[in-house]
């Protein structure tokens, strides 16, 4: 029953943030085309989790839908933005089951589309000086600006240990990256600027940290679980992808850690490789040996960890909050993350 509870609420919010979206979109669209071609990620569709959970947040503190869509509108906005950069830095070949923006329009457009979603994103956080009043509307983008930065600097960590070829890293270096780059754009802060506005500014936000962390997290594995394990009709991304990026996993880093030294050899030539010269056996052979010493299944159980540590915060984080589906919706996302495919 709460799975099915959130599956409605994200095509409910998710459709009215879209709605906003397309305005602001088609509105763009006449002064100038590179939003034509900025409209592609947003309009491809996808969960919208980080808008709902921002509207869900919002109205389980006493906010309306109205009061709330503008900013989700402006986090679904930045997230495509972040998704474009993203694909050209990661030389990524999909996104949501079509060629990555960059591999249709080139690298140099897919960059200014980006840019184009980020203006775009900025727009709806100053237009709630009127939603809001000022001093609200001006806490809110303090959480955006944070928030880029969180997400800026995760970016920068992780291709810097691809840069680098870096094979000695820890399960908390792996968590240090999530925080970053996964948790605070996709839990901490729909949580937390939802709130705000729900509240009119008088919540402490720092109790949503923990909460959001824990579900961030257990989102993270899981979407690097199913990038290995996924439906390839389902998943919208290509298969094996992450290993073809070098991307440095939970997986990939308990497989450097375990492997004999012949393999730990190999798995370091294959990730030192350029991307365009690492060769589909390689890729498969990276695979094969994380199911031989069981890094999939220890991660799974990493994942299953962390989603149970949210639903042990998740009283603590909305103390505050009011009965009904919103706050149900809330308490139901660890579970619903797990079981996602």
């Amino acid at each position: 029953m709460s799975n099915a509870l959130v599956r409605d609420l994200l095509a409910e919010y998710g459709e009215a943030t879209l709605t906003v979206i397309r305005d602001a979109l088609e509105r763009a669209a006449r002064r100038d085309p590179v939003y034509g071609i900025a409209a592609d990620y947003p309009l491809r569709g996808g969960r919208a989790l980080r808008a709902s959970t921002c509207i869900a947040a919002a109205r389980a503190h006493g906010a309306t839908l109205d009061t709330a869509v503008a900013t989700a509108a402006s986090l679904e906005l930045l997230h495509s933005a972040f998704l474009v950069r993203d694909d050209v830095e990661d030389e990524s070949e999909e996104r949501r089951g079509r060629p990555a923006l960059h591999r249709i329009h080139g690298i140099a457009t897919a960059v200014n589309a980006g840019d184009a979603l980020t203006v775009l994103g900025l727009a709806p956080l100053l237009e709630n000086r009127t939603l809001l009043g000022t001093r609200v509307a001006f806490r809110v983008l303090e959480e955006a600006a944070l928030m880029v930065r969180e997400s800026v600097e995760g970016q920068a960590l992780e291709l810097r240990w691809r840069s680098d070829n870096a094979l000695d890293l820890s399960d908390d270096d792996y968590l240090r990256l999530v925080l970053k780059k996964t948790a605070w754009y996709t839990t901490i802060y729909p949580l937390r600027v939802g709130a705000l506005i729900g509240a009119r500014g008088k919540v402490d936000v720092a109790r949503f940290v923990r909460f959001g962390f824990f579900l961030g997290a257990a989102f993270q594995i899981q979407d690097d679980l199913l990038n290995l394990v996924g439906d390839p009709a389902r998943y919208g991304k290509e298969l094996n992808g992450d290993i073809a990026e070098g991307k440095r996993t939970l997986m990939l880093l308990h497989l450097l850690r375990v492997a004999a030294p012949a393999e730990r050899a190999r798995l370091a030539e294959v990730l030192r490789t350029p991307r365009a010269e690492r060769r589909a056996e390689a890729i498969a052979w990276v695979r094969e040996r994380m199911d031989h010493h069981g890094s999939i299944d220890r991660a799974r159980r990493h994942a299953h960890a962390l989603a149970g540590a949210a639903l042990h915060e998740a009283p603590g984080a909305f103390a505050g909050a009011r009965a009904g589906r919103d706050l149900r919706f809330l308490q139901s996302l660890p579970t619903w993350v797990l079981e996602r495919r």
